[in-house]
């Protein structure tokens, strides 16, 4: 059985969670890591995590929320880290795709959070596209491990990571047809690996165009293993371990 490390199951993207969930459960996914991402989303994901024993929360400001967040919303991620099923801060990180302009104020965002995880000694998932200097730079200045969500970097970026002791978050990308990643992973251990879907966003092939859920990760997981020349059963092995050793709380 996979975990689903990052995924995002709010009532905004899927009407009925309870179908997500069994679907995802019948194609072998028996836990799932939901991640926050603004103060809506985090509460909604407190909620849900007394209803599904199988789902595990992280929480977190994303980089798209830095204009509109506010001190009570990380009060309440903070107030929330002694959760038995919160496992890790996120999805928090930097992003400069869109604009470059709020630069400063993300960093500052990602400080704080940053702050707050060494503080509480909690896992940190991040994200990071188009700022991988800035990224690398700010990460190496605090005491925390975490996992790179949806990494596309190269692989002296990725070696730079698992040297801090972060672990390599792996999607559907991995499936497109000119997706340079694959080329990354194939000389990155297992070890050093963790599946997720990322849903609703970055549905694997052939099921591209639709919308994602948990269950695609034994999609990406045949593709991976094909990749590694290793069989399903050793990969979900190796990569429950990788989780289960950073994110101490889940089971």
């Amino acid at each position: 059985m996979f975990t689903d490390s990052h995924c995002h199951i709010y009532k905004e993207y899927y009407s009925n969670i309870d179908d997500v969930i069994k679907i995802a459960e019948n194609n072998k996914v028996n836990r799932f890591i939901n991640n926050g991402c603004d103060d809506k989303s985090n509460r909604e994901i407190i909620e849900l995590l007394k209803k599904y024993s199988n789902m595990y929360g992280a929480i977190g400001i994303h980089p798209e929320s830095v204009d509109t967040y506010t001190n009570d919303d990380l009060k309440f991620v903070e107030d929330n880290l002694n959760n038995p099923k919160v496992v890790a801060i996120g999805e928090i990180g930097l992003d400069y795709y869109y604009t470059k302009e709020n630069k400063y104020q993300q960093i500052e965002l990602l400080e704080k959070q940053l702050k707050m995880a060494e503080k509480n000694h909690m896992p940190v998932i991040i994200h990071s596209r188009e700022a991988t200097l800035d990224t690398l730079n700010i990460l190496k200045k605090y005491k925390v491990k975490g996992i790179i969500h949806s990494f596309s970097g190269s692989l002296e970026t990725a070696n730079e990571y698992i040297k801090m002791g972060y672990l390599i978050g792996i999607n559907g990308v991995i499936t497109f047809k000119n997706a340079h990643i694959k080329e990354v992973i194939k000389e990155l251990p297992l070890e050093s690996l963790v599946l997720e879907t990322d849903s609703p966003y970055l549905t694997p092939e052939p099921y591209r165009g639709r919308q994602n859920n948990p269950s695609h990760i034994l999609d990406i997981a045949k593709f991976v293993a094909n990749l590694k020349d290793t069989n399903l059963e050793n990969l979900a092995d190796i990569t429950n371990k990788n989780l289960e050793n950073l994110l101490k709380k889940i089971k």
